[in-house]
């Protein structure tokens, strides 16, 4: 078994109250969910209305398949209009 986390550092400039930061966050987590069967949570940032940190899980028995689904899931949110990726990490334990 493989768990799989991808942790985004994410610049979300359109966002210019903590409610328009919540609307693009609650958006790009529902989506990420029903798409790509991932766990989605916001774990920093909570109180800046233009930056948000993200943490993404997946569980597979592949470890090369989990890898694959998080970059596709990093190249996901970077075609998103409403948010830069300042950063990122991907672990797969």
């Amino acid at each position: 078994m493989h768990i799989g986390v991808l942790k985004l550092t994410l610049f979300l400039g359109e966002a210019q109250s903590l409610k328009d930061k919540r609307r693009i966050l609650n958006g790009l987590k529902d989506r990420i969910r029903n798409r790509f069967n991932a766990s989605v949570a916001e774990v920093g940032g909570q109180d800046v209305h233009q930056r948000a940190e993200v943490a993404v899980a997946a569980v597979s028995g592949d470890g090369q398949y989990l890898n694959g689904q998080l970059d596709a899931i990093l190249d996901y949110v970077r075609r998103d209009a409403l948010i830069v990726i300042a950063g990122h990490e991907i672990e797969v334990f």
